[in-house]
Formats: structure tokens, sequence, C-alpha cells
């Protein structure tokens, strides 16, 4: 009779366990390499800073471009949502970009994010010149991510090849 039971309830609970994880979505990343091309331009390397923005609200740090935390504060909006609040920022990979340099990265986003109405927004800012909040920025869809996109401040254009 005791044995019985004991199956009884290993049944039981590998039925609860299976019923819960059947709730937990498994969302898949889909990787790009991003070449970011700066323009010509004198001065300090550029700080750029690639954010997932939702109903213009920032989601999540992508990418950070330059590892001196000191002139983060100069990226004001990114800045306001996520330094002050964070301490800790693990999507810092890079020393900063100089004038007519180019880098290549790679980006880490949720396949559940394309088509679904999110923007990538590329912030770039250079100690003691300009700060663009949306050099550039466009909509996160199967079609935009193909193609090489201008930017409107230090960054002459990126493109997004996926992997």
């Amino acid at each position: 009779m005791k044995a019985n039971n004991v199956i009884k309830t290993i049944f039981l609970v590998c039925i609860l366990v299976l019923g819960l994880c059947s709730f937990n979505t498994i969302t898949e990343s889909k990787t790009f390499k991003c070449m970011i091309q700066m323009k010509n331009y004198t001065g300090e390397g550029a700080y750029v800073v690639i954010s997932l923005i939702k109903d213009g609200k920032y989601v999540e740090t992508l990418y950070v471009q330059g590892d001196d935390d000191e002139w983060y504060s100069d990226i004001t909006e990114w800045w306001n949502f996520y330094g002050k609040k964070r301490t800790d920022i693990d999507a810092i990979t890079g020393a900063t970009i100089s004038g007519g340099n180019r880098t290549i990265s790679i980006l880490s986003i949720d396949e559940n994010k394309i088509d679904a109405g999110y923007r990538i927004r590329f912030e770039s800012a250079v100690e003691d010149q300009e700060y663009y909040k949306d050099d550039i920025e466009f909509e996160l869809t199967s079609e935009n991510i193909k193609n090489k996109v201008e930017g409107k401040g230090f960054i002459r254009y990126i493109r997004l090849l996926p992997q």
C-alpha cells in the first residue's frame, strides 16, 4: 500500500513540474554582427550606446562602446534611464571609436522583439562636443535589419548582419 502511495505521489509531482514548465516560454535570441562606420571628425573617440526601445521607453541596453564610466553621463537620455539606477552595466565591451574608424560588435536580440514594434537606437557622444540622442534610430523589422542605415551625428552609417 505504501509503495502505491509513493508511486502516486511521484506521478503527481511529475505532472505538477511539467505543468509549471509549460508556462515558461523559451525565447530564442538572434545574433547580429553590427558594423559602425564613424564620420571623419577631430577630437576624442565617440561613446556609442545601442538600446532597444519600445513606445519611446528604454527596454534594454544591447551594447556600450566605451569603457570609461566617467563619461557615461554625457549620453544623457540613456544615463537618465540606465546609469543612475544600475551600477553594473554588462553590455560594455570596447573602447571608444575615433573619427573615420569602424568597429564590429556582436548584438544579441530576442527574436520575439523583431517585427513587434521595437526600435533600435544608437546614441553617440564625444567629449567636449555634441551628443546625439538618436544618431540612428529605426524600427526593428525583418526588412530594416537588412539595410544600411545612415547616421545624423558622429556615425556615418551602420549595418546589421544576421549570423
